[in-house]
């Protein structure tokens, strides 16, 4: 791309960022190509939050204002859902992948990592509660059985 004399910072960002969209369960969205500056302070702030509204702002600021409900009405399930942001999270941060490899990345355990988005305490308590899942191992030492010492 070159650069034109009298080319305006907005006329050029819309050029960078393509402008592409992506339909997600009936949802049109604009594929994020950065994330605001915003989302990295209200991550800070949020980070530790159990309120869904929470994560929805957060969501609103990278896919658009209620998308995360308009998803949830059409179905969208919590794998989906970790799918879609590892997705946008990593396109944001400018190392796009495919939707099958955002869903091997979840699969793998490692969630939004691509786009370096940490799950909130609310996400990991929803992924855990309920679904069967593995819990930690509990020690020898606090649930086997004591030694016996010989009597000799």
């Amino acid at each position: 791309m070159t650069a034109r004399v009298n080319e305006s910072w907005d006329a050029f960002w819309a050029e960078v960022s393509r402008g592409d969209t992506e339909t997600i369960r009936g949802v049109t969205i604009a594929v994020p190509t950065d994330i605001p500056l915003i989302v990295d302070r209200r991550v800070q702030e949020l980070q530790d939050s159990a309120e869904e509204d929470d994560v929805a702002e957060l969501v609103s600021l990278i896919f658009g204002i209620d998308c995360m409900e308009q998803w949830r009405e059409n179905g969208m399930g919590l794998t989906e859902f970790q799918t879609v942001l590892t997705w946008g999270l990593a396109h944001a941060a400018g190392k796009p992948l495919t939707f099958a490899e955002a869903y091997d990345v979840v699969q793998n355990g490692e969630g939004a990592k691509a786009g370096k988005a940490q799950p909130n305490r609310a996400a990991r308590r929803e992924r855990s509660s309920g679904t069967g899942g593995l819990s930690k191992r509990t020690s020898n030492g606090s649930t086997g059985s004591k030694r016996k010492r010989s009597r000799t």
